[in-house]
């Protein structure tokens, strides 16, 4: 069992909001003030970020820019109904300790045997022990990923990691990480979070971003794109999403996909026809696709471009 002093010095080279644009601007990654404060306050203050906001809006990139801004690990749990403790923290190798056991049972009490079994080295890490456990020089990055999809009883769990970085283990004891972990939380706001979770956690909220920055995004995630094309695009989205009988809005993820497929297609502007063709780039169900006909579309696009 490790229990271990957390690591208070603070993050070398992200001294001020300004530093922290810089690490976004080299990991290619748009983030307006509102997101800047906030990811910089969590660091400083060495506490859990939780992102709320609608699916493919940038919130898991948040962490995943860090970790390679940073030069760490990014753990990464993805959340799912049924997620339990023996998910995220430990299991037992069942495998090995029967091995074990058959090997050594005529040589030991069952009293030695069941100490060495139930140790570190018959100990398969899961992704928050994993992160408790980490010896890099720098803390990892623990991304915990649409936790609303999670039961309402695993935020239980998670509880003492982000109000103590540690973790236990019933047959080992409590471990507690060497270096305080930078932890982001998303959530696509399927359902809500319970305040024990919410107390522990900084709060940033993001929503889908305003022509000016997803034009901006598309711009630098899709090198060479065609100025007219991706204004087309970004103008498009942006009323398809606004549609009351489209249900899964297109994220700026989609937005990235659809300029990049019409940039392979050759095209230059975005025409009604096109559009219809490619429109599965944004669109994931076939009954919202059908709602856009070509002449919809001819009309979405000649209001984008008055």
């Amino acid at each position: 069992m490790r229990n271990e002093s957390l690591n208070s010095d603070s993050i070398k080279g992200l001294e001020t909001v300004e530093d922290l644009n810089g690490l976004f601007e080299k990991t290619k990654y748009i983030a307006d003030s509102q997101i800047a404060m906030a990811v910089f306050l969590a660091l400083k203050l060495r506490k859990p970020l939780l992102v709320e906001g609608d699916p493919g809006c940038g919130k898991t990139e948040i962490a995943k820019v860090l970790s390679e801004g940073l030069g760490t690990r990014l753990i990464r749990l993805q959340c799912y109904e049924g997620l339990d403790a023996n998910s995220t923290i430990y299991e037992w190798d069942y495998m090995r300790q029967l091995i074990h056991i058959k090997i050594e049972e005529e040589k030991k009490s069952p009293d030695e045997l069941e100490q060495e079994i139930f140790s570190e080295r018959f100990l398969l890490k899961r992704a928050l022990l994993d992160t408790v456990l980490d010896e890099g020089k720098l803390p990892p990055v623990l991304l915990i990923d649409e936790i609303d999809r999670a039961d309402e009883e695993f935020e239980g769990f998670l509880l003492e990691l982000l109000a103590e970085f540690q973790v236990t283990v019933p047959e080992l004891g409590t471990f507690k990480a060497k270096h305080r972990p930078i932890i982001i939380i998303t959530s696509n706001h399927t359902r809500e979070l319970g305040d024990g979770l919410r107390r522990r956690c900084l709060y940033l909220n993001i929503s889908y971003p305003s022509f000016e920055k997803e034009l901006a995004i598309v711009k630098l995630k899709v090198p060479g794109v065609e100025e007219k094309l991706a204004e087309d695009v970004v103008s498009a989205v942006e009323k398809i999403r606004s549609a009351e009988d489209v249900f899964r809005k297109p994220g700026t993820s989609e937005t990235l996909d659809w300029a990049a497929a019409l940039q392979v297609l050759e095209q230059s502007r975005l025409t009604p026809q096109v559009a219809k063709e490619t429109l599965s780039c944004i669109l994931k169900y076939s009954d919202e696709i059908s709602a856009f006909t070509e002449e919809r579309l001819k009309s979405i696009l000649a209001e984008t471009r008055s």
